[in-house]
Order: structure tokens, then C-alpha cells, then sequence
């Protein structure tokens, strides 16, 4: 009973755009856990118990509050269902981490600091600063930028094909990003790289994304906006937030056209629902 309950329920999620590996897998196994103890319906006792078995209170949370949601959808259709309270194991302690806001200055900085990476002569430090440059005027993921090909530089703007959540869109771009990005287009054009990639490394192939966080590491301590590694700073993925938050700051002092703002921004970043 459970496991069918289980099936339509990640089937719904795909069918929304969501990939679902990570609930799904956790759901699987609870779903095990309770029909081992011949269990057709979800109890807050058996989450409790199938919870507890992670091994630490993050984790146990994680499992606590996937369930859940599992179970509100469940309990529309039969009552029977239990709800456990999402303060099952006390209230939650851990934050997310403030974003850091970049100033002009800082992203200036980052810009010309990727200009200067080497090798000499190569397209590397070029790929890198317009990169940092293009999620900075854009608020795009990381994995977005890395995943853009030729052909989806348009006249219109840049076609986002491969998103979070498997939902194409439009960017359009700022006349200056635009300049930027012709002027970055004309040295790629000239490679003799076997990839339709849009960013490629002095190699000819796209940078992965770990290679992508590594450098904007090191070009971020080389202005002083990281410490010592180990130690908290700048993100890259903070230029997204920053992008973010200027956008709103632009916006209107009216709470209609704030909302009319926001559902806009949700839509150019990307967002499934309203931030």
C-alpha cells in the first residue's frame, strides 16, 4: 500500500520537473522500515523510530522533515495518516549561511583579478573573467554558465537550456554584458576546440564545476576577498544573491510593484516558485 502510495508520489514530483533522487531514496527506505512492521499507513511513532536511526541530528531532521512532507500529501486523501510536527526532535539550530553582498568595487576587482590568471596568451584568463563577469550580471548558476553553448548565445539574449529544474528560459542581457560577451566570442571562435561549450578552459574542453569553484577561490584570495583556505568569505554563488538583491533595491517602494518585481526576478532566475 505504501510503496504504491510512494510510486505516485514521486511520479507527481517528476512529472513537475523534479528530479527526486534524494527524497525518493529516503522515502524508499522508510517505506521499507514500515511495511517490515506491516505498516499501511504512516504513524508519527514509526518516523520517530526509522528517523533516529541516522546517525546524527542533522540528518535524522533531514529524514524527519522528508517524510512529513510525504505525509501532508498523503493525509488530503486519508486521515488515517499521521503528520509528524516538524519539531519532532526540538527545533532546528542550524542557519543558512548569510550571503556576502558584493559591491561593484568587489565584482570590478574579481573581474580584472581572473584577466590576470595565466597561461599566457591562453583563452583561459579570458574564459574565467567573463564567466565571473556574465553570473555577476545575470544572477545565474554556476552549473548554468558552464552548460551554455554557442548556439544559445541569441540576438535576444542567452537561452538557458539546462536548468535546476528542467525548465528552459531567456536571458536577456544588459548592452554592456552584451559587449562583453561579443568581445569574449570573438577570441573563442578563433579556438580550435572541438566543443560547442560557450566557456573553455586553455585545454579546449569546459571547466568542470569543481575546477570552476577552485579558481574563483584562488582569484578571490588574490583581492583579498577570501582568507586562508579553511576560513569563510566571498562565495561565488554570493554574486547570484547580490544580483538578487540590487535588483530589488532598484525596485519601486510599493508593496504591488514589488510583488509584480519579484515574480519577475523568480522567473529570470530561474526559481520554480516565488522567492
Amino acid at each position: 500500500m505504501l510503496s504504491q502510495l510512494l510510486a505516485d508520489h514521486a511520479a507527481l514530483h517528476r512529472a513537475l520537473g523534479y528530479k527526486f533522487r534524494t527524497p525518493g531514496i529516503l522515502l524508499r527506505n522508510f517505506v521499507a522500515f514500515a511495511e517490515h512492521r506491516g505498516e499501511d499507513v504512516i504513524t508519527t511513532a514509526t518516523v520517530r523510530e526509522w528517523a533516529q536511526q541516522a546517525p546524527s541530528p542533522e540528518q535524522q531532521r533531514n529524514r524527519l522533515l522528508t517524510v512529513r512532507r510525504f505525509a501532508i500529501g498523503l493525509q488530503a486523501a486519508d486521515p488515517r495518516h499521521e503528520v509528524p510536527s516538524a519539531d519532532l526532535f526540538g527545533r532546528a539550530t542550524r542557519r543558512r549561511r548569510t550571503p556576502y553582498i558584493y559591491s561593484p568595487e568587489d565584482i570590478r576587482q574579481l573581474i580584472d583579478a581572473a584577466h590576470r590568471l595565466g597561461p599566457d596568451q591562453s583563452i583561459r584568463p579570458l574564459t574565467y573573467a567573463t564567466m565571473f563577469g556574465l553570473i555577476a550580471a545575470t544572477g545565474m548558476r554556476v552549473s548554468e554558465a558552464i552548460a551554455i553553448r554557442l548556439p544559445d548565445v541569441t540576438d535576444d539574449g542567452l537561452i538557458i537550456a539546462q536548468t535546476k529544474f528542467k525548465k528552459s528560459r531567456l536571458l536577456p542581457l544588459h548592452p554592456s554584458t552584451g559587449r562583453a560577451l561579443d568581445g569574449y566570442l570573438t577570441t573563442r571562435l578563433k579556438s580550435s576546440s572541438q566543443s560547442d561549450a560557450l566557456f573553455i578552459s586553455h585545454q579546449g574542453t569546459p571547466p568542470a564545476y569543481p575546477t570552476v569553484i577552485t579558481v574563483f577561490l584562488q582569484v578571490a584570495r588574490s583581492i583579498s576577498l577570501r582568507g586562508a583556505p579553511g576560513s569563510r568569505g566571498a562565495r561565488i554563488h554570493d554574486l547570484r544573491h547580490t544580483f538578487a538583491v540590487r535588483s530589488l533595491e532598484r525596485c519601486a517602494h510599493d508593496a504591488q510593484a514589488v510583488a509584480r518585481h519579484i515574480t519577475a526576478l523568480s522567473t529570470y532566475l530561474g526559481h520554480v516558485t516565488p522567492m
